[in-house]
């Protein structure tokens, strides 16, 4: 590991949106239990931008999975917010992923027939919810994409498109946004779009980002990275650039 890399250790602080302790994941397979994760222990600060990045099978997916209350871990504690999700049964973990949590993911998962501010009030109307106009216009403006308010998804380039997902993570003012890959669909431009965007979430309204991504070059926006090798925290670096992820990842995947 290069002399860039430190330890990762958990803090209690106050200030911090995301705690994972010690957490474990195991699945049963016919060939034998696999530890995607293996005792880990870290902490997301409210406001940050965090990348996380590891080889092929490294369990950074799984660990944006079980950060999310997508999926429970074998053992160990994940709080967000405050709110320890341990006991919480599906119903008052679904309430918390809606009212706290937003998603971005590669595949945009928009509707065709659905105009941009639809794509980002459906989820309030699946829920039963009241849409607040005020909200979903707010949340599209954030992504610069007001004016596309009345466009539908196949009139918009790939970078909106996957700016109107991102409006919709945003819409319920969630305290951490997921992103996985959110970038993996879009050409150069486009994609810097998008990263840029997450930035300024982050640096101007004190939005919470996690983002997995096997890109260095996507990474290097981020304030740190988080580097995990078989199923566990390996290190971080702190706003390194493409070069010094991609000398850190060569040194991972030896």
């Amino acid at each position: 590991m290069t002399q860039t890399l430190q330890p990762v250790a958990a803090t209690a602080d106050t200030t911090i949106a995301i705690a994972l302790d010690g957490i474990t994941r195991t699945y049963r397979s016919r060939s034998g239990d696999v530890h995607a994760l293996r005792g880990v222990t870290h902490a997301f600060p409210r406001g940050s931008f965090t990348a996380v990045m590891g080889p092929s099978g490294s369990g950074k997916s799984t660990l944006l999975q079980v950060a999310a209350g997508l999926d429970r871990p074998t053992r160990g504690h994940v709080t967000i917010g405050g709110t320890p999700l341990t006991g919480l049964n599906e119903t008052r973990l679904t309430q918390l992923r809606r009212t706290s949590m937003g998603f971005v993911f590669q595949a945009y998962n928009l509707l065709d027939a659905l105009t941009a501010y639809d794509n980002v009030a459906l989820p309030a109307r699946l829920a039963g919810q009241r849409v607040d106009r005020a909200a979903v216009l707010g949340a599209l403006e954030q992504v610069g994409l007001r004016d596309l308010a009345k466009r539908r998804p196949p009139e918009l380039s790939g970078g909106q498109q996957q700016r109107v997902a991102i409006a919709r993570a945003l819409h319920t003012r969630p305290a951490v946004l997921f992103a996985d890959e959110p970038t993996g669909a879009l050409d150069r431009s486009s994609g810097r779009q998008v990263l840029e965007l997450l930035r300024s979430l982050s640096d101007d309204q004190d939005q919470t980002v996690v983002m997995v991504t096997h890109d260095p070059l996507a990474a290097s926006y981020a304030h740190g990275v988080l580097f995990l090798a078989d199923g566990q925290v390996v290190g971080r670096l702190q706003h390194g650039d493409a070069a010094q992820i991609a000398a850190a990842m060569s040194e991972l995947e030896r």
